[in-house]
């Protein structure tokens, strides 16, 4: 029996919320979505939206530091239907603005495992799903030096950092490494950061969605 959809397969990292979520519903309308994250109500939620715009969706609720569940799914990708079009990184740990001096133990492991570890471990295997003619998609936040922003700040910086060294060795090869700054959104995580601003003047995860998605051509 066939498994392979009519549309090209999109995976996405943190998909549940924010950005992530909103990249996968604009994306589903293009795309299968192969949609990633801890929440699996949220996914739920995130299918729902989807398949009511007529899109596809496959969840897949584990948490991206898990090794041997991310190897999993990625064979299983494979095995089904032979790899992917597009990833999109979208999945983030935002340890709560502390100065240096106060990181806590578990907050800094927390945001090295998600936002460096996992990336280092999902490029190799996410690459052979993406071939040469794939895309990849991560979301830059310049935060690094910035005071109180230590654990997020840095984890995020190295995160890029490996992003840039893999566009850089890709750049005639492929697969396409794009890395992109969104505006400020209205965000939970942004709320978190930045209580008491004005969330008028941010912008909605979908409208900048679609702007980044347009960027891409």
């Amino acid at each position: 029996m066939d498994t392979t959809p009519p549309l090209p397969i999109a995976l996405v990292t943190g998909a549940s919320r924010g950005l992530g979520a909103a990249m996968a519903e604009t994306l589903a309308k293009t795309h299968h979505v192969v949609a990633v994250a801890r929440t699996t109500g949220a996914l739920e939620e995130l299918d729902d939206r989807i398949q009511t715009a007529g899109g596809q969706a496959t969840l897949a609720p584990m948490d991206i530091t898990n090794v041997q569940a991310m190897a999993q799914l990625c064979r299983s990708i494979h095995d089904r239907w032979g790899g992917v079009a597009m990833w999109v990184h979208a999945a983030v740990h935002a340890a709560p603005l502390t100065p240096a001096a106060y990181l806590s133990e578990g907050d800094w492991s927390k945001s090295v495992a998600c936002n460096v570890t996992a990336t280092g471990i999902l490029i190799p295997f996410i690459a052979p799903l993406l071939g040469d003619a794939g895309q990849a998609v991560f979301f830059d936040d310049p935060r690094a030096g910035e005071k109180f922003y230590g654990a997020y700040g840095a984890t995020k910086a190295a995160q890029i950092a490996l992003a840039r060294s893999w566009q850089q060795e890709t750049t005639k090869t492929g697969p396409r490494v794009h890395i992109l700054t969104p505006n400020p959104m209205a965000t939970a995580t942004r709320a978190r950061f930045h209580p008491g601003e004005d969330r008028d003047i941010l912008a909605h995860p979908k409208d900048e969605a679609a702007r980044l998605w347009a960027a891409l051509g």
